[in-house]
């Protein structure tokens, strides 16, 4: 197997209006979305496609209400960094099951009280 660091790779761009962030937002989660059968494979995940795609929703909607144009840019481009790493398989599978760890849930992050945090060892 030969090693193209080039593949997937893109020019960075700003937007040029709202328009162009759409469509460009809207063509990344597409593609997120076509790759994600692609990601089950390669990294041999215990999770059904839909879990995934799900999970790619939930991450592009936690920027949905961002308003400043260069915000978008710069997650619109880490959002393909993360893309183009995936797929080259530059990552190891922690770093792609770290998306799907149950503490990532807002609720699951601290406990009720504090007797039962600390009975289960935390601080």
């Amino acid at each position: 197997m030969t090693i193209n660091p080039t593949y997937l790779a893109q020019r960075t761009r700003s937007s040029v209006n709202w328009a162009d962030a759409k469509s460009r937002v809207i063509k990344s989660y597409r593609e997120w979305l076509r790759a994600s059968p692609e990601i089950q494979t390669m990294y041999s995940l215990n999770i059904p496609v839909s879990a995934i795609r799900t999970k790619i929703r939930q991450e592009f909607e936690k920027h949905r209400y961002v308003q400043q144009l260069g915000v978008v840019d710069v997650l619109l481009f880490q959002s393909h960094a993360e893309y183009q790493e995936t797929l080259n398989y530059w990552k190891q599978l922690s770093h792609v099951m770290k998306y799907f760890r149950p503490e990532e849930e807002p609720g699951a992050r601290l406990p009720p009280n504090f007797i039962s945090g600390f009975l289960e060892g935390r601080n």
